[in-house]
């Protein structure tokens, strides 16, 4: 199959563009940043522009018509996120659509859809999934308990780096109802409201900026109609989640390095040195063409990869790994590349090439960094 993007695809991605153009200049970030923006200040997103962009279809893309969604694919999903990585546009695409929300798809009851879903398809609602414990991606470790109680549940425990955990009107939280730290069974998805007894929200800034959030859990009640899935078996929900996750960020990533490699070529083509242009040096011409073909390889497995899992391929979390593998390396070659050509300049505030550096430096170790990929690509083929 030829990894170019269909016609469909092509108008979606022109109409991607112009909403950004429009709507997301690069020096939002900054203002996010700075507390310059409107709205809540430690929610780092504009709550109107997500609502505009979910009445659009966006935020229904890959939930089925029943529940509000368009019933399309990652591989459509991943043409709206590349556009957005290239004005660095921070919504809640990875936190909602994403991660929460295709776990309560996968595993929610019927009723737990009914009720979130189509809230998530219109905007009304951000949900976030509340899952790591470490300062790496790691998902089955976790230490935080749900202990049987005469009402349901009691969650002792704490959450951090919950992606868009501050603001958001649902939790979906990993506990651990069995077994040891660390093992994959064992683990239950409770879903609860943010002002729940016992709960405490600290909100943070990653380093790109974006909202992160700080959660403890103080013996939080849960019943047990919170519950999503089945008990103990909450992997089975998150492991095609997590993949899903992986490659709609691999998306996004994949449009924040191709802009900051585009405005390196730019730069290249009018910033003179020495009486000429740098881009006539032929050290920095084989630089930029090494960029230019590790780029062209991630685009590559990024689009098979959101086919492969569109396709409910056996290859596909093979696909998912070896993409965000290369993709994470790639992303880091183009950042520091970037800075390092444009000079000084570079690592000053005002220049927008720095910001790009900084959200592929997040991106990067989200759900996962190369060498957890490169690792997890090797299990799955047997080594």
């Amino acid at each position: 199959m030829a990894l170019i993007l269909s016609e469909e695809q092509e108008l979606l991605k022109n109409s991607v563009r112009n909403f950004v153009k429009t709507n997301y200049p690069v020096d939002q970030v900054r203002q996010l940043r700075d507390g310059k923006a409107d709205g809540d200040v430690a929610l780092r997103y504009s709550r109107q522009l997500w609502q505009q962009m979910a009445a659009l279809g966006w935020a229904g893309i890959i939930f089925p018509e029943k529940y509000g969604g368009l019933d399309l694919g990652y591989a459509e999903l991943g043409v709206v996120l590349e556009e957005l990585g290239r004005s660095l546009a921070a919504q809640p695409f990875l936190s909602t659509v994403l991660l929460a929300g295709n776990a309560l798809l996968l595993g929610g009851s019927e009723a737990q859809k009914q009720q979130w879903l189509p809230q998530i398809c219109s905007g009304e609602a951000t949900l976030a999934l509340a899952f790591q414990e470490t300062g790496r991606f790691s998902p089955w470790q976790v230490e935080t308990r749900a202990q049987p109680s005469s009402n349901g549940f009691c969650l002792n425990g704490e959450k951090r780096f919950v992606l868009d955990g501050y603001g958001a009107e649902q939790l979906l939280v990993v506990a651990r109802t069995s077994g040891a730290t660390g093992a994959k069974e064992g683990l239950s998805l409770f879903l609860l409201a943010p002002d729940t007894p016992g709960l405490t929200i600290t909100p943070l800034s990653l380093l790109d900026g974006r909202n992160a959030a700080l959660i403890d859990f103080d013996n939080v009640q849960v019943q047990a109609s919170q519950v999503v899935g089945t008990l103990d078996r909450a992997a089975m929900i998150l492991e095609p989640v997590f993949d899903g996750a992986s490659a709609g960020l691999n998306a996004e990533l994949l449009g924040t390095l191709s802009e900051a490699f585009e405005r390196t070529l730019e730069y290249l083509k009018t910033r003179k040195q020495f009486g000429a242009l740098i881009g006539s040096f032929q050290a920095l011409k084989h630089r930029a063409a090494d960029m230019f073909c590790e780029r062209e390889h991630a685009i590559s497995l990024t689009r098979e990869a959101l086919r492969a899992i569109d396709e409910q391929r056996d290859d596909a979390a093979l696909l998912v790994s070896a993409a965000k593998a290369r993709t994470a390396d790639v992303a880091n070659l183009i950042g520091r590349e970037s800075v390092q050509m444009f000079g000084g300049i570079g690592m000053t505030d005002e220049e927008d090439i720095g910001l790009y550096m900084k959200r592929s430096r997040v991106a990067e170790v989200t759900l996962g960094d190369a060498n957890y990929h490169r690792e997890r690509f090797a299990t799955l083929s047997g080594f």
